[in-house]
């Protein structure tokens, strides 16, 4: 064979597997940010429904099913609601029984399978809790972003933003208590939500971009009266909220911040969800570099030294030690390095973003002892 002949050849099959490198990499990067909002995480294994009685279920012994606390349960048309482990409960080896606190949608029949979320409320905040609220929308600049309001009597506003593998209606967890403290409550829904504009890219960006629509939110807000406001963020969610805090145009109108399970660090929950979701080992360096290219995520924005010296307002963390998917020890860091400023609840044995599901009474007394000051 000719040099030339040679040279052409081995150029083509650089060039080829150089293509094939970047598609294994988009596709693993895609992987893992492609999460549409309310669909369990990857991570949550599913489980069976054994058998069902008064006021309990029957599901696949696993840790996730042995989780303490209170959870939601979904699968195919079906919602519930289960509450700590029956410890004396007759049952089987590979089973578990928990407290079934309700169905609120479709039916548990034996054999249906399902996945626990810490979602545990479905509908609105009329529909599902009984609270008066009003279907208002939020100007952004990827267009209007549908956002639920609870009206109260308070000049202090509470913006609650969901995270990663939920929607809006997750934060209707701590609605009832943040209506018992009279603040007014607006729930959003951002970018890549039902109703609200799609990404350009049709990615999660973990925060980076999505914030935007939190500064959307906060000048809706201080437009209709609020003279303060706490932003409340669960994972991702939580991450928008740090971003705000920092970068916003009316970060002076930030009183405080609730960061439940933040993503600190986004290459770790990248490689976590992209692993959740079958990606296999080899391509994760691929998914990381993809998702660079493809979002301008860079990753150490959170965590860098400039981040910790631009808080300027009392904020609240809640995390765990058992989160697989934003570990906790950048939260560790950011609390340690401004002690005057922040606070580290710590949760055992709750998943990411479950904090309050894990021990909900423990959970909002230290939200009432934050949030009392600010008010």
């Amino acid at each position: 064979m000719r040099p030339a002949t040679v040279t052409a050849a081995a150029v083509t099959t650089i060039l080829g597997v150089g293509a094939a490198t970047v598609a294994a990499g988009r596709y693993a990067g895609g992987a893992a940010l492609r999460t549409p909002p309310g669909r369990p995480l990857p991570a949550d294994r599913r489980l069976t429904v054994h058998a069902t009685a008064a006021g309990q279920v029957t599901l696949t012994r696993s840790f996730t099913a042995l989780r303490p606390g209170t959870y939601g349960l979904v699968g195919t048309d079906v919602h519930a609601v289960v509450g700590p482990v029956i410890e004396n409960a007759h049952h089987a080896p590979d089973t578990v029984v928990r407290r079934l606190e309700r169905v609120s949608r479709g039916s548990l029949d034996t054999g249906a399978k399902v996945r626990v979320t810490p979602q545990l409320h479905s509908g609105d905040p009329s529909s599902a809790l009984g609270l008066d609220h009003e279907e208002v929308e939020i100007p952004g600049e990827l267009g209007a972003l549908p956002a639920w309001f609870l009206p109260g009597p308070r000049g202090t506003w509470v913006i609650t933003v969901h995270g990663i593998g939920t929607t809006r209606e997750h934060p209707m967890n701590v609605m009832e208590f943040l209506h018992g403290l009279r603040l007014p409550v607006l729930d959003l829904a951002y970018r890549g939500d039902a109703g609200a504009p799609r990404s350009p890219d049709g990615l999660a960006h973990l925060g980076e971009s999505e914030w935007r629509d939190l500064d959307a939110a906060i000048r809706f807000a201080v437009r209709y009266g609020a003279e303060k406001v706490v932003l409340h963020g669960w994972s991702t969610g939580a991450s928008m909220a740090l971003h705000a805090a920092v970068n916003s145009g009316l970060r002076n109108r930030i009183c405080g911040l609730v960061l439940d399970s933040p993503v600190l660090d986004w290459v770790t929950t990248l490689r976590a969800l992209a692993v959740a979701r079958g990606v296999p080992t080899a391509l994760l360096p691929l998914a990381v570099r993809a998702a660079q290219g493809q979002t301008g995520l860079r990753g150490a924005r959170l965590l860098d030294a400039s981040v910790a010296p631009a808080l300027h307002v009392p904020t609240l963390i809640f995390h765990g030690p058992d989160d697989t998917l934003a570990p906790w020890q950048p939260s560790r860091d950011l609390a340690a390095r401004r002690p005057d400023l922040v606070a580290l609840h710590a949760v055992p044995q709750a998943p990411h973003a479950a904090m309050w599901n894990a021990d909900p009474v423990r959970y909002e007394e230290a939200l009432r002892r934050f949030l009392t000051p600010l008010m």
